[in-house]
């Protein structure tokens, strides 16, 4: 299958996003921090053609703008609008998104709840969080020696586990070597804006919810419960394996988990 690579104007920003086009029901993935649309296309591969897959660099990461403006929740939640507008003009759309894509999936859904049919959230949170966590993952993205002198280089320094190889993947590769496609300050940004709790915007959210948890979780067994608590209905699948990234390195069980979610939802 073949994707087009597609592009929306959003205040200044220009938000890129994958699409597999077709008549069939919209399924729009949003990835995590520092991630891209690129990590999401074993998921798409797997749904098409009885979804219409559309596969989105949130601003500053991927092709979108590497530095925007505004990084705070609102754009973010702006620019999915926008992108449905186009895709899924006449019907809502389903929203899969993990981590901070989960977090900017609900915003939207709690925003415009008539463009969202449905969301699928692996590994999503919205208790907020330390602003010292994000100071040092900001710190970790600036210790990476850019630009890499070649993708063994970058392998080396960065590792080999799932979300490694994701990295290195979707480097970009310039004049000089090869650079991730995000900003360690944009980075640092946007993660401080995610950890602002977010509460009442969950609980206001009306779409079919399914809730997606790996074996290896970033979050304790009190906050996952926490979460599913407070939205009553809200569907929780607890996957036998993966890591925050399971999208990445439990595939096979989450594209089985979001068949299912996706049920009943477009």
């Amino acid at each position: 299958m073949k994707f087009s690579r597609e592009t929306v104007g959003q205040s200044g920003t220009r938000i890129s996003y994958l699409d597999t086009g077709g008549n069939a029901p919209v399924v729009v993935f949003l990835h995590g921090l520092a991630g891209s649309a690129q990590e999401f296309i074993p998921s798409a591969e797997a749904l098409w053609p009885e979804y219409r897959c559309v596969l989105v660099d949130q601003r500053g990461h991927g092709h979108s703008t590497r530095v925007p403006s505004d990084m705070g929740r609102q754009a973010f939640v702006d620019d999915v609008a926008a992108v449905i507008d186009v895709v899924a003009s006449s019907h809502p759309a389903v929203l899969v998104g993990q981590s901070m894509g989960a977090h900017t999936a609900l915003l939207t859904a709690a925003a415009h709840p008539q463009r969202v049919a449905g969301l699928v959230l692996l590994e999503a949170d919205v208790h907020g969080g330390d602003l010292e966590e994000a100071g040092a993952l900001g710190a970790f993205f600036r210790s990476w020696p850019t630009p890499f002198g070649s993708m063994a280089d970058a392998t080396e320094f960065l590792g080999d586990s799932a979300l490694a190889r994701a990295w290195v993947a979707d480097l970009q590769h310039t004049g000089d070597g090869f650079r991730p496609r995000f900003d360690a300050a944009v980075m640092q940004a946007v993660l401080e804006a995610v950890h602002v709790p977010r509460w009442e915007e969950w609980k206001a959210v009306t779409a079919p919810t399914t809730v997606v948890f790996a074996a290896d979780s970033m979050f304790t067994p009190a906050r996952k419960d926490a979460l599913i608590a407070a939205r009553p209905g809200t569907w929780r699948i607890d996957l036998p394996r993966g890591t925050h990234d399971a999208h990445l390195d439990a595939s096979e069980e989450w594209i089985t988990v979001l068949r299912e979610a996706l049920r009943g939802m477009s």
